[in-house]
C-alpha cells in the first residue's frame, strides 16, 4: 500500500473535523495521563475510608501502573486487529466505566481490581492518540501536533497532584475519580461521530512473546514500586522479581530475535532514530516522574509550603515546557530537530544545576526560575525527539511505536523514581553521619553538670532538637545529591544525537518512510 506522500496525511480530515478529532483525542490524552499523578495525594484519605494500612493502600497505584505496564506493548496488534478508532473508543470506555468503579469502591480489594482495569484500558489511549495525530496531520503539521500532544503528556503529570489535592479536601477523593465521567462521555461521543476509521489486517499475535515481556515488565514494577518499601535484596520478594525480570527479559530478547512472527517486526528497531529516540524517551521520562517525585516533598516538608501551594510552585515548569513546546512545533520543519533537542538538553542540565544552588532559608523565587528553566528544555526535547522518532517509520508501524516510545518513558520514570528516592535514603544517613560526627565538645561549649542537673528533662528535648535539624540538613544535602546526579545523566545522553539523522526535508521532497 503506498503510504503517505510529503505534505499528505495518511488519513486527510477537512479542517473543522480535523480539530474536532484533535480536541477529542486530546482529552482522552489529558484523562489518561492525569489519572497517573492525581490519586497520589488523595492515598490517606482512601486508607482511612477503605480500611487499609500504610503498605497495602500503596496498592492503589502499583495494580494501575503494573496493569498499564503489561498491556502497553499489545497496542499494536490490537490496532491492527480491530482498527485504531474502535481500539480507541472501547479504550475511552473501558477507563471511564473502570473510573466509576473505583468512586464506587467500598473495599481496598474493590479498589485495586477496578485500578488494574483503568490500567488496561488507559494503557492504549496515549500510543493511539499519538498515531491519530500523526495520521490525519499532513507531514508539515506533524510538529505542531506534537507539540499540543506533547502539552497533555508532559503537563498532565504536573496539574495532577494539584488537581487532585483540590477535588479532596474541597469534595472527596471519590471525586478524583468521577470527574473523568464527563471528560470521557464527551471524548466518546466526539471519536465515535468524527475520527475516521481505520484499516485492518490480520496478523499472528505471539502469545509466548508477550508472555515473557508481561512477566518482565510485571516483575520490574514490582521491584521498582516496592524495594525502597522491603530495603531492597535484603528481601527474598526482591530477589526473586530481580531473578523473574532480568530471566524473561532474556528470553524475551532471544525470542524477538529468532521468532518467525515476534510480537513487534524486528525491522522497527533496525531504524536508527527510532532506536535512539527509545533511549532518549527513557532519559525523558526520568528527568520528567523523577523531577516531580522529588520537588513536591522538598517544597512541603522542608520549606512548608502546603500541597496547593507546591502546586503552584511547579507550575512554571509546566508553563516553560507549553512555551517551548509552542516554539518547537514551528521550529522543526525549519531548524534541524537535533539542534532542539540539544538546546533542550543544555537547557535540562542548567536548570538542575541551578537547583543543585538552593538553599535552606531562600524565598521561592529560585524555584520557580529553575522550574521554568526546565520547562523550556523538556518542551525542547520532547516535541522534536517525537517528530525525529517517526519521520523514518511506515504509517502502519506508528501505533507500535508510539507503544515503545511510552513504554520506554514509563519504565524511565519508575526506575528514575526508585533510584533518587534510593539514593535520597542512603545520602540522607551519609550526610546525617558526616554531621553528627563534627558535633563534639569542642565545638559546643563545656556545660556546667549542675546547669544540665537545673535542665531535667529539657536537656533531652535540646538533643533531640540539634539531633531533629541536624537530619533536615542531611535530608535537604540528600536532595541537592540527586538533582547533581540528574544532571550529569541529562548531560551524559548528550553524544547519542550523533547518533540520529536530520529527517528536515526540502518543500516538495519525499519522507524516508515514503512507502508502506
Amino acid at each position: 500500500m503506498a503510504g503517505e506522500t510529503a505534505g499528505v496525511a495518511a488519513h486527510p480530515l477537512p479542517t473543522g473535523q480535523r480539530i474536532i478529532v484533535t480536541i477529542g483525542v486530546m482529552m482522552a490524552v489529558l484523562l489518561q495521563v492525569l489519572d497517573t499523578t492525581i490519586a497520589n495525594v488523595a492515598l490517606p484519605h482512601m486508607q482511612a475510608s477503605l480500611s487499609a494500612t500504610q503498605e497495602t493502600v500503596n496498592w492503589v497505584l502499583t495494580s494501575y501502573i503494573v496493569a498499564s505496564a503489561i498491556a502497553l506493548p499489545m497496542s499494536g496488534w490490537l490496532a491492527d486487529r480491530v482498527g485504531r478508532k474502535r481500539l480507541l473508543v472501547i479504550s475511552v470506555v473501558v477507563f471511564t466505566t473502570a473510573s466509576v468503579l473505583c468512586a464506587m469502591a467500598t473495599s481496598l480489594i474493590e479498589m485495586v481490581a477496578f485500578r488494574a482495569v483503568q490500567g488496561v484500558g488507559g494503557a492504549f489511549i496515549v500510543p493511539l492518540a499519538q498515531a491519530t495525530l500523526f495520521d490525519i496531520n499532513p507531514r508539515e503539521k506533524h510538529g505542531q501536533a506534537m507539540a499540543l500532544f506533547g502539552g497533555g503528556v508532559m503537563i498532565g503529570p504536573i496539574l495532577g497532584p494539584v488537581l487532585g489535592g483540590w477535588l479532596t479536601d474541597s469534595y472527596d477523593w471519590r471525586w478524583v475519580f468521577l470527574v473523568n465521567l464527563p471528560v470521557g462521555v464527551l471524548c466518546f461521543f466526539l471519536m465515535t461521530a468524527f475520527m475516521p476509521t481505520t484499516e485492518t489486517r490480520r496478523r499472528r499475535f505471539d502469545l509466548f512473546g508477550f508472555g515473557l515481556l508481561a512477566v518482565a515488565l510485571g516483575a520490574l514494577q514490582m521491584f521498582l514500586d516496592r524495594g525502597q518499601q522491603l530495603d531492597w535484596f535484603d528481601s527474598w520478594e526482591i530477589l526473586i522479581e530481580t531473578g523473574l525480570a532480568v530471566a524473561a527479559f532474556w528470553m524475551f530478547v532471544v525470542h524477538t530475535i529468532t521468532a518467525k512472527d515476534p510480537l513487534w517486526d524486528r525491522s522497527i528497531f533496525a531504524d536508527r532514530n527510532f532506536a535512539t529516540s527509545l533511549v532518549f524517551m527513557v532519559i525523558t521520562g526520568v528527568l520528567l516522574l523523577a523531577g516531580l517525585a522529588l520537588l513536591p516533598p522538598l517544597l512541603q516538608n522542608l520549606y512548608g509550603y502546603s500541597v496547593l501551594q507546591s502546586g503552584f510552585l511547579t507550575a512554571p515548569r509546566g508553563v516553560g515546557t507549553l512555551i517551548s513546546m509552542l516554539l518547537a512545533g514551528r521550529l522543526t520543519n525549519r531548524v534541524d530537530a537535533r539542534l532542539l533537542v540539544a538546546t533542550g538538553v543544555i537547557l535540562m542540565g542548567v536548570s538542575l544545576w541551578m537547583m543543585t544552588g538552593f538553599a535552606l532559608d531562600q524565598p521561592s523565587r529560585p524555584v520557580i526560575l529553575s522550574g521554568l528553566v526546565q520547562g523550556l528544555g523538556l518542551g525542547l526535547i520532547f516535541v522534536p525527539l517525537q517528530t525525529l522518532a517517526f519521520a523514518t517509520l511506515a504509517p502502519s508501524e506508528r501505533t507500535t511505536g508510539a507503544a515503545l516510545l511510552n513504554l520506554a518513558r514509563n519504565i524511565g520514570g519508575s526506575v528514575g523514581i526508585s533510584i533518587v528516592s534510593f539514593q535520597l535514603v542512603r545520602m540522607t544517613q551519609v550526610a546525617h553521619a558526616d554531621m553528627a560526627a563534627h558535633v563534639t565538645d569542642s565545638m559546643i561549649p563545656t556545660i556546667d553538670p549542675n546547669v544540665l542537673q537545673t535542665l531535667g528533662n529539657q536537656a533531652t528535648s535540646v538533643a533531640a532538637y540539634l539531633n531533629a535539624e541536624i537530619t533536615r540538613q542531611a535530608l535537604f544535602i540528600a536532595y541537592l545529591d540527586d538533582f547533581k546526579l540528574m544532571m550529569w545523566v541529562t548531560f551524559a545522553v548528550l553524544p547519542l544525537l550523533l547518533l540520529m539523522k536530520n529527517t528536515r526535508k526540502a518543500p516538495g521532497s519525499q519522507p524516508a518512510a515514503a512507502m508502506d
